[in-house]
């Protein structure tokens, strides 16, 4: 009920002209919007996780929607700087990528391309190193696809040991199985990715062909490179996707991500997203430390010139997100609505 009656307000706001009133005023205009995404689909990815993934059809959606509102896409140091100066132009937007998953390539630059659209891409490396979809999420989305059945588990799990698949609090249970066994036995990738041939078989997923179609899996060090010549902000975002508690822990694991993008692409990067959105105010003086500029986070909202660089929030875009909410954040009414 909450939702209707908000695209409700939404949609006589767009036609009675509030929204264009909004795009227009000087609250806007001192605001930048800083879009997060993690991944369009190649296959059916949005199907199985509609947070992480848009169809390619929505995400144009999108881009066309960002041209029709008179969006000006920065580059996202541009744009900071600019905001910290106060001289943002009219619905200042910076589009942000997280991961560096192959379908970014594929299909999200191409369209940016068209539109003459800069991007941010936040990339975790270590699954770059491993050239194997990364795990655990290729895990969940095998079990995803079959779910409705029981099947025995892999067999690091134990001798008759099962995954019933019949519920969706079961497909979690199941991921949750593998993912603290393997944590437990502190499995490198190249084992984990072992467990993900054997659990496909036993599933009777076709393990080979969603590998030829790159489905959840990282771009490689060649078009990582191709991406950064024709212009995509490459970014840090950690070698393995977590952030530690233990200080140097933290600082090893950003300087190794550091180092291999630098290796990459032949420039050192210095703004940094939190894996999964997670951070904490320690982690601050931390990032200063290692000459971090700017942090992004996955919390919803408009920066402004007071904004701790260090904790730029984001409107993370999701596949649940209507058009017509899509553009109020565009004109800066979505931050004003409540959100569950």
């Amino acid at each position: 009920m909450l939702k209707q009656a908000k695209r409700a307000c939404l949609a006589a706001g767009k036609f009675g002209g509030l929204f264009g009133l909004a795009g227009r005023s000087d609250r806007r205009q001192s605001r930048l919007l800083v879009i997060g995404y993690h991944g369009v689909s190649l296959a059916d990815e949005h199907q199985w996780n509609p947070a992480l993934f848009l169809s390619p059809e929505t995400f144009r959606i999108r881009m066309e929607t960002l041209k029709k509102c008179g969006c000006t896409v920065l580059d996202l140091s541009e744009a900071l700087d600019l905001l910290r100066r106060g001289s943002l132009p009219e619905r200042a937007v910076v589009l942000t990528f997280d991961d560096g998953t192959y379908d970014f390539r594929k299909i999200v630059w191409p369209i940016l391309k068209e539109y003459g659209y800069p991007a941010t891409l936040y990339l975790a490396t270590y699954w770059v190193t491993m050239a194997r979809p990364v795990v655990p999420v290729i895990w969940s989305y095998l079990l995803w696809k079959k779910r409705g059945s029981v099947y025995r588990a892999p067999g690091f799990l134990g001798e008759g040991a099962r995954l019933d698949l019949t519920t969706d609090s079961g497909v979690s249970k199941a991921l949750e199985q593998l993912r603290s066994r393997a944590d437990a036995e502190n499995l490198e990738g190249m084992q984990r990715d072992t467990i993900t041939q054997e659990l496909a078989e036993i599933l009777g997923v076709n393990y080979e062909e969603i590998r030829s179609q790159r489905i959840l899996h990282l771009l490689q060090p060649d078009e990582i490179r191709e991406l950064a010549k024709e212009g995509v902000s490459v970014q840090l975002h950690m070698h393995r996707h977590f952030s530690p508690d233990e200080e140097q822990a933290f600082k090893n694991n950003l300087e190794e991500n550091r180092t291999y993008i630098q290796t990459v692409v032949g420039s050192a990067p210095e703004h940094f997203c939190y894996p999964s959105g997670e951070y904490k105010p320690k982690f601050l003086p931390w990032l200063t430390e290692l000459g971090v500029k700017s942090a992004t986070t996955c919390d919803p909202g408009l920066a402004v010139a007071k904004t701790n660089p260090l904790l730029v929030p984001r409107l993370v875009d999701t596949s649940w997100l209507s058009t017509l909410e899509f553009e109020s954040w565009l004109v800066g009414i979505g931050e004003l609505l409540p959100r569950r």
